[in-house]
C-alpha cells in the first residue's frame, strides 16, 4: 500500500484546533450564546386603520358685527342647512376679532357660552391666535343628514372695559 500525503496537513491541523477551541468556549459559554437560535412565538395584535380625521375643505361665513361692549349678554346665532344628497360633516364656530393693529382680545376679556340641546348654557374657554378669539372645531363637528339644519346659539358677554374687534360667526365644512 502506497502512502500519499494530504496536501496542507498544517492547515488543516490548524482549522481543526480552532475548531475545538470555539466548541470549547460554546460549552462554556451562556446559555443563550451556545444554544442554537429559535424565535420565540409572538403574538402581535393589529389594532384597525383608525379613520383619518376629517378635513376642512370651506369656510361659509356668515353675517358679522360689532363687539358689544355695553357689559351686557348677547346671543349670536349660527345656522346652516345642507342642502347636497349627501351627509355632511359642519362644525360651527364664532370668531371674535381684534383690530389688525391692536390692541388684541384676550380669553379673559370675555365670557362665552355655548346653548347645549337641553336648553342650559355651558361656559367655552375660547382658543386664541394672533389676536382672534375662536370656538373649538374638534368638539362642535356635528353631521349633517341631506336637508338637515343646525343651529347653535352663543351667548357672548365683554367683560373688559375698552376692547374692540368684531364678531364673526361661520360654518365648517369637511371633506
Amino acid at each position: 500500500m502506497k502512502k500519499v500525503p494530504f496536501p496542507h496537513t498544517g492547515a488543516r491541523i490548524a482549522s481543526l484546533a480552532l475548531l475545538a477551541a470555539l466548541a470549547g468556549g460554546l460549552a462554556t459559554a451562556t446559555p443563550a450564546l451556545a444554544a442554537p437560535s429559535t424565535p420565540a412565538a409572538t403574538t402581535v395584535t393589529v389594532a384597525p386603520a383608525a379613520e383619518p380625521a376629517p378635513v376642512p375643505v370651506e369656510f361659509v361665513d356668515q353675517a358679522t358685527s360689532a363687539l358689544p361692549t355695553d357689559g351686557k349678554s348677547h346671543e349670536f346665532t349660527v345656522t346652516y342647512a345642507n342642502t347636497t344628497a349627501s351627509g355632511l360633516i359642519v362644525a360651527p364656530q364664532l370668531l371674535l376679532v381684534s383690530p389688525d393693529l391692536g390692541p388684541f382680545l384676550k380669553p379673559a376679556d370675555v365670557e362665552l357660552e355655548l346653548r347645549k340641546a337641553d336648553g342650559c348654557w355651558t361656559a367655552v374657554t375660547p382658543g386664541t391666535q394672533t389676536g382672534t378669539l375662536y370656538t373649538d372645531l374638534t368638539t362642535a363637528q356635528h353631521t349633517l343628514a341631506p336637508g338637515e339644519t343646525l343651529t347653535q346659539a352663543y351667548r357672548l358677554t365683554v367683560t373688559s372695559p375698552g376692547v374692540v374687534g368684531t364678531v364673526q360667526p361661520r360654518v365648517v365644512l369637511y371633506g
